[in-house]
């Protein structure tokens, strides 16, 4: 247990009793023990994106924007199996703090059942659909012709996807994280190796550029759900099986609505509202959006200890929540918030130290370049912002049930700030582009009083397990 209370309150030198220090150390080893392979985990799927970047970038500004643009499609998706997963994980959280791990099989089954359904419309509206989804985003048909190409094969692993990613999240929120990070390494692996084969045509293969990337991915997520299947087999603590994506629990399937639909419709209006600044952003340039899509990765590269804390947070505050430890759920609530401060700054600082390497790196026209710089520096800033918010909407908000606050403020500061001002300034008035930029990238730092204040009334702290 993270809360133990001794027997004693003997105060030590520094005014806390010796019980107090011992929760301190294992609420820190606890915390560390999630945080490493989750941060690892994220900075692997940031390396995946990085890897298509780098290579793509040396085949040409057009096939690297094409990607990018294409994976809009695939981000808008995976919003979809988060939101699920994170309502989902509402429940199970505080489900294993009750150690009632047969509810919690039933909420991954019923988990699963939306989100195959939801890789299906996406697989087909792609396969159908790919150059009209293309437009939605550029109007550079180059541009267009090159992610037709990307989303006629990539389309493959929707399904795949929907499986691997959301049984994963759920494994997280009951403290089995070390799987996900052995799942994307495998898959990080094969994707660069296989990557590098098919877009260059190496070993004697034809060279196949965008597509190449594309059938990369495919492969590592047919090794991830391979992977994930096994484990499940083998797995002890929590097992799926075909029979709980029919289970039938009015009460349980009524509480995943009641918290899921909520995330869900958060996760989609935030990032619609990213993709809204990815369409914005292509109706500029083409070097615009090739110094965006590598503006981007440095952000994840910044951010993939801040997002550890976050589903830390959300699993050990869910879990002493379970536990009917509120003051407890309160006090790691304070450090996390200071954890999370931290990991921002420090990725601030990452992205500006290595800004002039990546400058130079790429095969990027002097436009791009310049715009990747300012891009850049833009990106230290929003970071730390995003880094707070992010642990207190995702981790803390969530872990005591509060699945509706980060919805609103989204659509509020987001759709009816940032993108708004950012679309203004592009398409009326014509500002120029790093004026755009800014703009479309102030909404973390424009929610930051909004989540104080929330967090202050502690309203988001209840207990809704059964």
């Amino acid at each position: 247990m993270l809360n133990k209370k001794g027997p004693a309150a003997a105060q030590t030198g520094g005014g806390q009793t010796l019980a107090q220090k011992e929760d301190a150390k294992t609420f820190y080893r606890t915390v560390f023990s999630l945080v490493l392979p989750m941060a690892l985990q994220n900075l692997i799927n940031v390396a995946v994106t990085s890897a298509d970047v780098v290579m793509l970038g040396w085949v040409g500004e057009t096939a690297l924007s094409a990607s990018s643009l294409a994976g809009q499609v695939q981000f808008i998706m995976t919003l979809f199996f988060f939101g699920l997963t994170s309502g989902a994980a509402v429940l199970t959280a505080q489900y294993w703090g009750k150690k009632d791990t047969r509810t919690i099989e039933k909420v991954l089954g019923i988990t699963l059942r939306f989100s195959l359904s939801i890789a299906l419309l996406f697989t087909l509206a792609v396969l159908l659909f790919p150059a009209p989804i293309m437009h939605i985003f550029t109007s550079d048909q180059a541009v267009i012709n090159e992610g037709v190409r990307y989303l006629r094969v990539v389309a493959v692993s929707y399904l795949m996807m929907s499986v691997t990613m959301v049984y994963l999240n759920i494994m997280r929120s009951v403290e089995r994280v070390v799987i996900s990070t052995v799942v994307y390494l495998v898959s990080l692996l094969t994707n660069i190796v296989l990557n590098s084969i098919f877009i260059f045509g190496l070993l004697g293969l034809p060279a196949m550029g965008i597509a190449g990337a594309a059938l990369g991915t495919v492969v590592a997520r047919g090794v991830e759900l391979a992977i994930v299947l096994v484990y499940s087999h083998r797995n002890q603590v929590v097992r799926f099986s075909l029979r709980d994506l029919f289970v039938h629990d009015r009460l349980l399937f009524r509480d995943f609505l009641r918290y899921s639909i909520p995330v869900t419709a958060n996760e989609l209006m935030w990032g619609l509202g990213t993709s809204m600044n990815a369409v914005v952003i292509g109706h500029l340039s083409s070097s615009v959006v090739a110094a965006n899509s590598v503006a981007q990765v440095a952000r994840q590269l910044a951010t993939v200890v801040a997002f550890g804390i976050a589903n830390a947070a959300a699993i050990v505050i869910g879990k002493a929540i379970g536990e009917d430890r509120y003051e407890a759920a309160k006090l790691y609530s304070r450090r996390f918030i200071k954890l999370t401060l931290i990991a921002g700054c420090a990725g601030a600082a990452v992205i500006l130290l290595v800004r002039p390497i990546v400058i130079s790196a790429l095969t990027l026209s002097v436009e791009a370049q310049g715009y990747l710089s300012f891009m850049m520096f833009v990106m230290s800033y929003f970071v730390i912002g995003q880094a707070v918010n992010t642990t207190m909407v995702v981790g803390i908000f969530r872990a005591g049930g509060d699945t509706k606050f980060g919805l609103f403020l989204d659509v509020s500061t987001m759709w009816g700030c940032s993108i708004l001002l950012g679309a203004l300034a592009a398409f009326v008035f014509q500002w120029s582009v790093p004026v755009v930029y800014v703009l479309l990238m102030s909404d973390e730092i424009i929610k930051l009083p909004f989540t104080a204040v929330h967090y202050r009334r502690m309203s988001w702290l209840r207990n809704v397990t059964r």
